[in-house]
Parts: C-alpha cells; structure tokens; sequence
C-alpha cells in the first residue's frame, strides 16, 4: 500500500519547488511525515517477552494530520465528546462558503477560519434566540473544520453537531428544539453569510474580497440524528 510518507519522498521536493507560497504549517507537515518512522526522531527499545530478543521500534511523527498516527488520538477525541453528550436529537449542521471565496480563505487561513467558526456560532445562536424554535440563544455545538472535499479539492466547510434545544436565559432549565429541525436553513444561510461578512470587516479583510460573494447564497445544511454519536464518528478522523 502507498503512504503518505511515500508519495512525499518522491515528489514532495519537486511540488515545493513549484509552489513556494506553500504555508509554513504545511511545509512543517510534510517535513514531520516524511521524518516519521526514520530513526530522526529516535527510537524506542522493547524486549519480547516470551523470546527475550529486543527490537528497535522507530518513533512516528505524531503530527495532527498523518494518517498511520493518529488513529489513538482519534478515539481519544471521540470517547471525549461521547462523555459530554447531552441525551435526545442532535443536528450535523454544514456551513459552507462560495467557491469564489475560496483561494482567499486559503490564502489568509488563521484569520478566515476564525471569522468562519465567529459567523457560524453567531448565526446559530441569533436563530436559537428566536421563540419561534427555541428561545434561547444558548446552544451547545462542538464544532470542526474540514479544508478538503471528496475529490481533494480546497473546500473549506465547517461542521456542527448541535444538541437538540439550549440552555434558558436563567440556566435552570432547558428548552428543547423540534426533534426534525434546529431551524429553517433558509433563514440560517443568509445570517450566517451576513456573520461572515461582519468577521471579515472585524479581521480588516473586506476591502481584499470580491464584493459578489456577499451576493452569492452562503449554504447550510442540516440532518437530524437521534443521538451524536453517528455524527462524531464521521468527523473524528
């Protein structure tokens, strides 16, 4: 089977050359996975204990987004949210951005993921308040950003896994949703758009944007779950 560190030593070099705007975060990224398993970052000495020989185990790289290290830390994270899960319906809520927004975001990525998860929070919180759902605007959501679609494209979505219902204004009781909807996406889409575009003028970024993604529709999708578990087994790796 190829692997990751594999398809980096054979062209990762050439790609670099190619792409010198490469952000650094990445470039660290390949360099940690290509030193993986090599002896660069030491090795660790276990005894057999039925033969009593020794061997020599390579130590990984350990870095967030290589694939052959990162299957403990990923049901650690699972078992973490697991433990805080609220019973009743839960919602996989996906924001998404135009297309036309894209090779910006990539190219200002701390500050545009941080305006993401600002316009998604707020905008999910500004539709809880309202009595017609649910009456407050204090739901409970872990949230996780995605940076590529299926056919490793740069696609930069967030997604939600919102509890069915929030915390009262008094934090003494609790005020369920519907079971089949958080909210009408049609009145979150455009204020999570109107968020977004709120962040990016706090993070001084508008002027750098083309005007005509504020009239492009910012999407958001919704699915019900009876329960998150489903829903966090999806997005941990």
């Amino acid at each position: 089977m190829t692997t990751i560190r594999a398809i980096f030593h054979a062209f990762a070099s050439e790609s670099l050359e190619r792409y010198p705007t490469l952000p650094t975060s990445h470039r660290k990224g390949i360099s940690a996975i290509q030193n993986g398993r090599s002896g660069h970052d030491g090795h660790s000495l276990s005894q057999c204990q039925s033969g009593g020989g020794h061997h020599r185990v390579q130590h990984a790289c350990g870095h967030r987004p290589c694939p052959q290290c990162q299957p403990h830390t990923t049901q650690q994270w699972v078992h973490h949210h697991l433990e805080q899960q609220l019973p009743g319906p839960h919602f996989l809520l996906t924001c998404t951005v135009p297309e036309t927004l894209r090779p910006f975001l990539r190219s200002h990525q701390r500050i545009a993921s941080h305006a993401l998860f600002t316009a998604s929070s707020e905008a999910r919180k500004r539709l809880a308040k309202d009595e017609r759902f649910i009456g407050t605007d204090r739901p409970g959501f872990p949230g996780v950003l995605h940076t590529w679609g299926r056919q490793l494209q740069y696609h930069p979505h967030l997604h939600d896994i919102v509890a069915g219902g929030g915390l009262a204004e008094d934090r003494t009781t609790w005020r369920p949703s519907s079971a089949h909807c958080f909210g009408p996406v049609q009145a979150l889409s455009p204020i999570y758009r109107a968020m977004g575009k709120e962040a990016m003028i706090t993070a001084a970024l508008l002027e750098q944007i083309d005007p005509r993604v504020w009239a492009i529709p910012w999407h958001v999708h919704s699915q019900a779950t009876p329960h998150a578990h489903s829903a966090l087994q999806y997005l941990a790796p």
